[in-house]
């Protein structure tokens, strides 16, 4: 099913196709992603027809790999679009660094370093829509 919308008033369009059991795969803008349905706890199965609403069709690219056990992450305080990266794998950043800046509503946001650390892994790449609370660098 193909899926058009607008996030940070930037145009995406997103092509959802039914895998096995809670498997989907998502292409947005031309980049697949592999991605898993979690269903809730219930004594009965819960039946749900997969229909998000079109501005909700980006949710599945939040589900970003969370940092490995002991490691910590840089999270996206908005939703928005990544413009640039600051930073490279192996660099120390400091509380109050500006490691990447997030685009959202046509307005560049500096996204800052809320600890120090050394930076082991970059979770999302120029380009990428980010929703808030995705993990965007890791420590």
């Amino acid at each position: 099913m193909q899926y058009n919308f607008k996030l940070a008033g930037k145009k995406y369009s997103a092509e959802v196709e039914e895998g096995e059991g809670d498997k989907l795969s998502i292409t947005l803008n031309g980049k697949k992603y592999d991605v898993e349905i979690e269903r809730p706890q219930a004594a009965a199965p819960v039946v749900r027809p997969v229909t998000p609403a079109p501005q909700r069709t980006a949710a599945p690219v939040a589900t970003a790999p969370r940092p490995s056990a002991g490691g910590k992450s840089i999270n996206s305080p908005l939703p928005g679009v990544v413009l640039d990266i600051k930073v490279n794998v192996g660099d120390t950043v400091q509380v109050g660094q500006v490691v990447m800046v997030v685009e959202a509503m046509k307005m560049e946001n500096n996204i800052e370093a809320t600890q120090a650390g050394t930076v082991t892994k970059i979770l999302k790449q120029k380009g990428d829509p980010v929703m808030e609370g995705d993990a965007l660098i890791q420590l």
